[in-house]
């Protein structure tokens, strides 16, 4: 392509598409609205260009809280995990590479909205770790705890191994309190779906409260579908994998993209927070957070928050969608959620202390922007009630541009909420003022 036709077509795509005629509130919580869904010939495109953060600034805390820099000089750091000790493991990676991917108009264009977000960088591979030694709420030692990955992003220890999910495989590494670095090589417990496309190559993992499973996340293998369903063998989807002998199952389908996962502590139910498809206008789909039911369908890609049939789906599977389950609450349309926490152990303040943190890591398919914040949905009699409230913000400039995208989120050792900001190549920490 000419670069003058490029830039053509790179202007004419981010002035094109709806412009949202809800807010994101109108999308938010367990009854959101859903309008019509808008018919454009090209999808809004309004992406948040990537430029990191001004020397000395950092995201706007909620009242009664400040933010530091835990660690900084990352390298695209998306997923944390805390460890028992306190030591914080933070994935520094990004999308692997995939060969088929990038083919075809519609190819290019999603490379070159990832690339002004900021998002096509090659993968550090690594899992780092970090280290607060005198307890001021900065990581004074870092160390390379694992090398040579294949884009790891969810972390879980269980006794004295640590699993990690690398974009195509579950693998198991020993491990003993305290240790800084690892060289035992992985041994490959299972196989996870990924291949030359790989669409959503994030794979997270949560292990269950008796430490006998692994709960991992496969998103799809597309927005809906449009590549065949034979593609989406096993992905959209929550496995169920016991530790002791691999063996698996789906325990959870018609999740577009899940990502985060935390288990709600007076249920003990397993909660996730699902990224929702594209290209039905600004004020659709709604991304969500929702219990997870094991056997449950939740729609993709036939129909959408229960039984709103997507029509661009063919053939449809009226069967499905008359059992799909209507998620739990609303987190606006294209906020992308991908971090998630329980709070459960915070020592932020009171209106934090039950319910669940959720990095939402910001939207290029609506005009105006949502998400690019972390966010906090209380909790009820182990449901989600309440309008959200904002805990970390400021990731966006007055020019909508990015200093940072949160992603992970976790609560360390002494109840601080951090945030893996992987445009800012920061892990931030929210604490008490």
């Amino acid at each position: 392509m000419q670069w003058w036709a490029t830039l053509a077509l790179a202007v004419s795509l981010n002035a094109c598409g709806d412009v949202a005629t809800l807010s994101v509130a109108d999308g938010t919580g367990p009854r959101p609205g859903l309008p019509p869904p808008a018919k454009s010939l090209l999808p809004t495109v309004n992406i948040a260009p990537a430029i990191g953060w001004p020397r000395g600034a950092t995201p706007l805390p909620a009242p009664g809280t400040r933010v530091t820099a835990f660690a900084d000089a990352l390298d695209h750091p998306r997923w944390l995990h805390v460890l028992p000790n306190g030591d914080v493991l933070v994935a520094e990676t990004n999308a692997p590479e995939r060969p088929e991917d990038g083919k075809g108009i519609k190819a290019w264009v999603a490379n070159w909205v990832m690339k002004r977000a900021g998002a096509v960088t090659p993968s550090a591979d690594r899992i780092t770790l970090l280290r607060d030694t005198d307890g001021d709420g900065v990581a004074d030692m870092r160390s390379v705890l694992l090398e040579g990955l294949h884009s790891p992003f969810g972390m879980a220890l269980v006794g004295d191994s640590l699993y990690v999910a690398n974009s195509n495989a579950l693998v198991r590494f020993p491990y003993a309190a305290g240790d800084t670095r690892i060289t035992q090589p992985g041994l490959q417990l299972l196989a996870l779906p990924a291949g030359p496309i790989n669409h959503h190559w994030t794979k997270n993992l949560i292990a269950s409260p008796d430490g006998s499973k692994l709960y991992v996340t496969v998103g799809s293998n597309s927005n809906v579908g449009e590549r065949g369903m034979e593609a989406e063998e096993g992905r959209a989807a929550i496995w169920e994998v016991e530790i002791a002998t691999g063996a698996h199952r789906i325990f959870a389908s018609g999740l577009r993209n899940p990502n985060g996962l935390a288990w709600e502590p007076r249920s003990q139910a397993l909660w996730t927070v699902v990224n929702e498809r594209d290209e039905l206008g600004s004020d659709l789909v709604p991304d969500y957070l929702t219990s997870v039911q094991n056997g449950g369908f939740y729609g993709w890609p036939y129909s959408y928050y229960g039984t709103h049939v997507d029509e661009r789906v063919k053939p449809p599977r009226p069967e499905l969608v008359a059992r799909a389950i209507v998620p739990d609450y609303a987190l606006g349309p294209h906020t992308a959620p991908l971090g998630l926490a329980s709070s459960a152990g915070t020592s932020l303040p009171a209106v934090f202390g039950y319910g669940m943190f959720v990095g939402q890591h910001g939207s290029w398919n609506r005009r105006p922007h949502s998400g690019y914040k972390v966010i906090f949905v209380p909790f009820e009699n182990s449901r989600p009630s309440g309008a959200p409230l904002d805990v970390l913000t400021g990731f966006l400039n007055p020019d909508g541009q990015a200093h940072g995208r949160p992603v992970g989120v976790a609560l360390d050792k002494q109840g601080a909420l951090l945030v893996a900001d992987d445009v800012g190549n920061v892990v931030w920490r929210v604490s008490t003022r």
